[in-house]
């Protein structure tokens, strides 16, 4: 595959015999020029010619911001902290991996000194956040689930089995009946898919 091209406002990018306009572009004189800075991108959708669009990079580049709920997966745990990698922010998927931590004293807003990050948080969970302070390259975001809507969302057993919450703070398996602990999410209904 050729590299993309690149062009500024104004650029004319072909004649409207050789391709149809799509977004980012407008049409003068029987020609089409760019009205963005960004890559050309050529589509066949099935017409005779070709869908000349541009597009930006940076467009569907969202960050994690204080205060967004986040989906994360828990990659490790120790008695201090999880540590997570972001996946969603909202219902957007990332493009880039950012990582984040969920403290001890973060996981619940009630008994923070009894917390166990190990009876809250599994490696492999599927954990609904919220952004409580920004990270940088070195550090990691800092993440609460101190609300009865954040937590874990979907956890495995031992068996492999997708495990079903039975209270806030128990997960159990369907295929052997085991018990888990974890500090599990009331999913509100608009974030079921149905």
């Amino acid at each position: 595959m050729s590299p993309m091209k690149l062009c500024v406002p104004g650029d004319k990018l072909c004649s409207v015999e050789d391709c149809i306009p799509g977004t980012g572009v407008y049409l003068r004189h029987g020609y089409i020029y760019s009205s963005l800075a960004g890559y050309v991108l050529r589509k066949n959708e099935g017409e005779e010619l070709p869908v000349i669009s541009v597009v930006r990079e940076t467009e569907a580049q969202l960050l994690p911001d204080v205060g967004a709920i986040v989906t994360c997966k828990v990659t490790s745990i120790n008695p201090r902290f999880a540590k997570v990698h972001i996946l969603y922010v909202g219902s957007t998927p990332l493009k880039d991996r950012f990582r984040g931590t969920i403290r001890k004293e973060d996981v619940r807003a009630t008994e923070k000194d009894k917390v166990e990050t190990y009876k809250s948080f599994r490696p492999g969970d599927i954990v609904l956040a919220k952004v409580i302070s920004l990270g940088d390259v070195q550090s990691n975001y800092l993440l609460t689930t101190a609300e009865n809507e954040l937590g874990v969302v979907v956890a495995h057993s031992e068996a492999g089995a997708q495990m079903v919450p039975i209270s806030w703070c128990e997960m159990q398996c369907p295929r052997t009946h085991a018990k888990e602990f974890r500090k599990v999410a009331r999913v509100q209904p608009e974030y079921l898919q149905a």
